[in-house]
């Protein structure tokens, strides 16, 4: 695979993104090298700085003429992974499933991560195995509080700034996720939210909530985008066509598949990200 200026026919498989004569771009961003192919054969070595960053490039040129939907995770992806809102909604499913079955801290903490594991969200694990009323459940875990959290200023300029419709598809409840939303000062460049009732209680990454996400909002894959925390969860995104963003959480459960071709794109810094797509080249 050449190095020089110009890159023929390089094509990324799985959102089947091709185009000729790109030229090198340079930024900070990484893509994954195992995605390429150059004439049938997958690219083993590491790519240059210049191919590496040529996905890019392609990203910009599909926002100018094809993007219309942005599709958004909402926990740990509009607002920063360091903040205390997972923790505390972590520690209240830990004193929801306490208070249910009678259990110590460390115990109830034990079968939290126990049904996440088994079953994608603690929530499902709990009505499949247990019977619980998900609104019950929902209720009682995103009743945090959001005064640690900071407007997104930066990040509701560049979605102000981004062409198409945006959309927020969570595994959380729709009240949380307008709370948290309005909090942030995002909710009025939101077309719609999609959250896990929507998806009949079936959490991301089961295949059927995206279908009926796409339905619904008669979104077309292969001129969508997704953005999620949790690598596992670009997987099916990928699969229907869309351009597929990882935004970097240092937890394990997130990092789960992150190597994986569906992953197309990284970034630590969601807003400077967008904000900086839809710029002249």
């Amino acid at each position: 695979m050449s190095n020089a200026g110009v890159h023929k026919i390089l094509t990324f498989q799985s959102s089947c993104i091709a185009w000729d004569d790109v030229p090198p771009i340079m930024s900070n961003r990484r893509l994954n090298a195992a995605c390429w192919t150059d004439g049938g054969t997958t690219a083993t070595n590491a790519l240059s700085v210049a191919q590496r960053h040529a996905g890019k490039l392609a990203l910009m040129s599909l926002i100018r003429n094809e993007i219309d939907a942005w599709i958004f995770d909402l926990d740990n992806t509009l607002y920063p992974a360091g903040s205390d809102l997972f923790p505390q909604i972590s520690a209240r499913m830990g004193r929801f499933i306490a208070d249910r079955f009678g259990l110590g801290d460390e115990a109830a903490r034990v079968l939290q991560k126990q049904l996440f594991r088994s079953h994608g969200t603690t929530m499902r694990g709990l009505m499949v195995e247990h019977g619980v009323d998900p609104k019950l459940f929902m209720d009682f875990v995103h009743d945090i509080d959001l005064s640690g959290l900071e407007p997104a200023v930066a990040l509701a300029a560049a979605l102000a700034a981004l062409p198409g419709r945006k959309f927020v598809f969570t595994n959380g409840s729709r009240w949380h996720a307008d709370r948290v939303l309005r909090h942030l000062g995002l909710a009025e460049h939101m077309t719609g939210v999609f959250d896990i009732a929507d998806a009949e209680f079936i959490p991301k990454p089961h295949p059927a909530g995206y279908r009926t996400l796409i339905e619904r909002f008669a979104i077309e894959p292969k001129r969508a985008v997704m953005v999620e925390d949790m690598a596992r969860n670009l997987a099916p995104a990928a699969a229907l066509g869309m351009v597929t963003v990882l935004v970097h959480n240092d937890s394990d459960w997130a990092l789960d598949g992150a190597e994986g071709d569906w992953v197309q794109h990284r970034t630590d810094d969601l807003a400077g990200w967008l904000a900086a797509l839809p710029a002249g080249i």
